[in-house]
This record gives structure tokens, C-alpha cells and sequence, in this order.
């Protein structure tokens, strides 16, 4: 976003909707999901809602967006649009620039406050238009998402680091979904384990640890900083051996010693030592999810998918 403020002198502003965004999935989207965790008219219907309720903050008048009829199958279609637009309540303060000549006129355009001539026809799945005008208002084309992809509820990997949260914590928040994003992601039932990869994940999951989590780090030896979320009370002092045995495992330098490897293991102000040997088998059962595994979280949320 600083990149597009500086190039193009844009003043953006980014407007964090993760909470209303996770109770929006949990009560199940009212128009479904799509091939996996993206309820994506039910998000517009949100993001338009809340732009609504920031019109007078700006001094606004209308809300613009760049949708294009027929250009995504689920939220673009013309029925799609209507109901964005109904269900976030914006009939006369929506305009959809790129696409308005195949819709009716609105307010905006009934009264000149916007020229209806200068505005758009665009409609389908191609993007030939699209990019000649981002070459005509001088746009660089690398600044330019690719059409697919950008939104990680589509991408099943996130979709089964997600479905656990939803399946197993009724009570998560925005934070523990930046949490799943981070590193390498096991589970077993209700006990999660979120593993650093690099210095960069072990600094993220520091940021997000809870008086109640439970952190291993190695004691000898550089390795992941590794957090157990527990969401139906405390571990086992096997599954917590099991824990500290797959933070070992994921150090190159434990693995290669071959012996017991010391673990420090803390929760809030309470600190101990576990002597392991490196392993990623475990009795408890830690396991990454694939999406055959967890897509009945999915379907259970769904709706629109049971009617």
C-alpha cells in the first residue's frame, strides 16, 4: 500500500474488519462458500456495509468499486451484484465504474454529479479492456494483481489451517487466523501447534503469545520457536513431550546430534526443562491437515451448501 501511496499520490487508508470478518464465517455465510473457505459475496456484502458507515468520516458521498459483471463466477454474476447490493444497503450510494453502461443508472448519474458517458462497458472474463485503460491512465502493468489467486480463503492450503480453528474454538478471534498463517501449522483433535520456519515466523509467533499457551525453544541448539494453543484446558505431559520432541525434529543440528535434547518449555511465568529425542512421530497425534480431512468443517458451516 505505501508503494501506490508514493507512486501515484494516493492517500489510503486500510480498515481492519478481521473480527467482524471471522463472526460473519462463523454464523455460516448467508449465499455459501465457494470451492473451499471463500464466502466472497457474503465478504463484499460486509466490506460494502462498512464503507457505507464511513461515508460521512470522508465527507463522502457514494461508494465506487471495481467490479465487473460476469467477471467472477460467484460474486459478479448480475444476480450476485444485486444482492451485494441489497443486503449491504448502498442502492444509491454504489457505483461500479468499470461495468456501469450494462447497469442501470444511478443517483450519481441521474444527477451529474458523475458523467455516465466517461464511464465504462466492461463485462466477461477478460481483461483486455481493463488493461488497455490501466495503460491509458498510465498505471504500471507489474503493479497489477494477477486475476487468480490473492485471497488465501480460495487456497486449500489456508483452508485447512483454518477449518481446525473454526471446528475446534468458538470463541477465536482475528488473531489466532494471523497465527495459522505463520510457519508450519499440526494438530491433533484440540491441541495445535504452530512452528516457526525462519527468524521471521518465530518473531510473528512471539508477537501472539497468550499467558495461557505453552512456548518450546531449544535450549543447546538454533531451532523453531514453537506455540501449543490449547482450547479444552491443559496438555497432557505426553502431548507436551510429544510437543517438545517436534520442536527438536525441526532443527537440522538436533536431529544430526541423534541424543536426547534438552527443551525449555514455558506457559506464563512458569518455566521447565524436557530432555527429548528428536522425532516428528508422536503418539498424540500432531498431524498437517489436507483438505479431504477437513472440508466436512466446510460443509457444516455452510448453509446455503446443507439446504
Amino acid at each position: 500500500m505505501k508503494g501506490w501511496e508514493k507512486t501515484y499520490g494516493l492517500d489510503i487508508d486500510i480498515i481492519d474488519v478481521g473480527n467482524a470478518y471471522v463472526d460473519m464465517m462463523r454464523k455460516g455465510p448467508k449465499y455459501g462458500f465457494g470451492k473451499l473457505f471463500n464466502p466472497c459475496v457474503d465478504c463484499k456484502i460486509l466490506m460494502l456495509s462498512t464503507a457505507k458507515k464511513l461515508l460521512k468520516k470522508y465527507g463522502a458521498s457514494f461508494i465506487a468499486t471495481g467490479e465487473v459483471v460476469g467477471q467472477r463466477p460467484m460474486s459478479q454474476r448480475p444476480d450476485a451484484l444485486n444482492s451485494i447490493r441489497n443486503d449491504s444497503e448502498t442502492e444509491g450510494f454504489l457505483l461500479r465504474p468499470l461495468s456501469a453502461k450494462h447497469l442501470p443508472p444511478t443517483p450519481m448519474e441521474e444527477s451529474g454529479l458523475v458523467d455516465r458517458e466517461q464511464l465504462y462497458g466492461f463485462y466477461g472474463r477478460g481483461r483486455k479492456d481493463q488493461m488497455a485503460l490501466v495503460r491509458e491512465l498510465g498505471v504500471r502493468e507489474e503493479d497489477i494483481p494477477t486475476p487468480a489467486g490473492g485471497c488465501r480463503l480460495t487456497e486449500s492450503p489456508s483452508a485447512c489451517r483454518y477449518a481446525p480453528i473454526f471446528e475446534h474454538y468458538p470463541d477465536a478471534t482475528d488473531q489466532d487466523f494471523y497465527l495459522a498463517n505463520v510457519g508450519r501449522q499440526y494438530w491433533a483433535g484440540t491441541h495445535w501447534l504452530s512452528i516457526g520456519r525462519d527468524k521471521i515466523s518465530n518473531e510473528m509467533i512471539e508477537r501472539n503469545i497468550r499467558p495461557t499457551d505453552y512456548v518450546f525453544q531449544l535450549k543447546d541448539y538454533p531451532g523453531p520457536l514453537v506455540l501449543g494453543r490449547p482450547f479444552a484446558g491443559e496438555w497432557s505431559e505426553e502431548a507436551l513431550r510429544d510437543a517438545a520432541a517436534m520442536t527438536a525434529y525441526f532443527s537440522p543440528r538436533a536431529r544430526r546430534a541423534g541424543t536426547e535434547t534438552p527443551v525449555i518449555l514455558r506457559q506464563g511465568d512458569e518455566e521447565r526443562e524436557l530432555s527429548v529425542l528428536p522425532s516428528k512421530e508422536n503418539s498424540t497425534g500432531f498431524h498437517e491437515n489436507v483438505w479431504k480431512d477437513v472440508k466436512y468443517v466446510r460443509n457444516g458451516m455452510d448453509h446455503h451448501h446443507t439446504r
